[in-house]
């Protein structure tokens, strides 16, 4: 799990602890319906942040630079919401995923900081 005290200062690799988090996350909850289809989608949104950010950072213009900057945003936004309703249903997880939900709204807003200096 992310760490709060020791993150990475690089991105990219913050991004991928991220995902790689919640897939460990999504391992070990109990194999509901609703934590299925709900892991399914943070799995493919947590780990979309990071590839559009690395994406980016393979730009063609400060156009497509910017328009990847802002998907890799609205993943992290949607990587919370799965998040949320995960911690609803799962109060053995319950830490772990507050966690986690912090460091999507952190990834969240240096990428709107990043969007705002373009």
């Amino acid at each position: 799990m992310v760490s709060t005290s020791k993150k990475p200062y690089s991105l990219e690799e913050r991004t991928y602890d991220f995902a790689r988090d919640c897939r460990f996350l999504v391992r070990d909850l109990k194999k509901t319906i609703s934590n299925v289809e709900d892991g399914k989608q943070l799995v493919r949104s947590s780990g979309s942040v990071g590839a559009n950010y690395i994406e980016g950072n393979e730009k063609l213009g400060d156009k497509d630079l910017k328009f990847r900057m802002k998907i890799s945003r609205k993943e992290a936004k949607e990587s919370e919401y799965w998040l949320k309703l995960l911690k609803e249903l799962n109060e053995k997880e319950e830490e772990k995923i507050k966690v986690l939900i912090i460091e999507a709204n952190e990834i969240r807003k240096i990428l709107s900081a990043i969007i705002n200096k373009l």
